[in-house]
């Protein structure tokens, strides 16, 4: 049985996987192609988490990098088929039980090298909440994240180096002293809200 801290991380996983999905299945089909970020649309959004996915079982049993990479399929279409949102809950699924036996106090090896499995998984979850603000930004969707979610953002935000990380966070923005909390947090992440 997961400790008390382990089984409050392992919630908030499934709690942004969940608010993720909600955002999913928001998408009318006509906004598939529409900007998310720069170089981005919805869809390549959308598969970025869903690959990531893929990725999160065969490393949190310890499978070498090179073979978990070799089985997470390449690009959108791959991703996401004619399914986006059947492709998404698929793997979230099998991330989400992966997470859920894993051992938090482990190790996990990233390309970055050896990194604490409880510290992957907040990465995952800070990933979660910030791009299903994005994906709710692109589509017009609902752009307000939970704030149990927020402060699981906001626990990655303070551990990012002050001018980003070039190719994952943009660096932080400058908002003024009245800004509110979700927007200092997603303004860690290059976000204005």
């Amino acid at each position: 049985m997961p400790s008390a801290d382990d089984a409050a991380l392992i919630e908030l996983f499934q709690c942004a996987q969940n608010a993720f999905t909600d955002r999913v299945d928001a998408v009318e089909a006509g906004r598939w192609d529409d900007v998310a970020l720069p170089g981005w649309t919805v869809a390549d959004l959308v598969a970025h988490l869903v690959g990531e996915a893929h990725w999160v079982p065969g490393l949190l049993v310890g499978e070498p990098l090179d073979d978990v990479a070799a089985r997470v399929p390449s690009g959108t279409a791959a991703l996401l088929g004619s399914d986006p949102l059947g492709a998404w809950e698929a793997v979230a699924d099998e991330a989400l039980a992966a997470v859920a036996t894993a051992d938090l106090a482990g190790t996990v090896h990233l390309s970055r090298g050896p990194t604490p499995v409880r510290e992957y998984v907040e990465e995952l979850t800070a990933d979660l909440v910030v791009h299903a603000w994005d994906l709710a930004r692109a589509t017009g969707g609902d752009e307000r994240i939970d704030p149990a979610l927020l402060g699981a953002a906001a626990v990655l935000a303070d551990r990012l180096p002050d001018d980003g990380l070039p190719g994952f966070f943009d660096p932080p923005l400058e908002l003024s002293d009245g800004a509110s909390e979700q927007a200092r947090v997603l303004a860690r992440y290059g976000r204005r809200s």
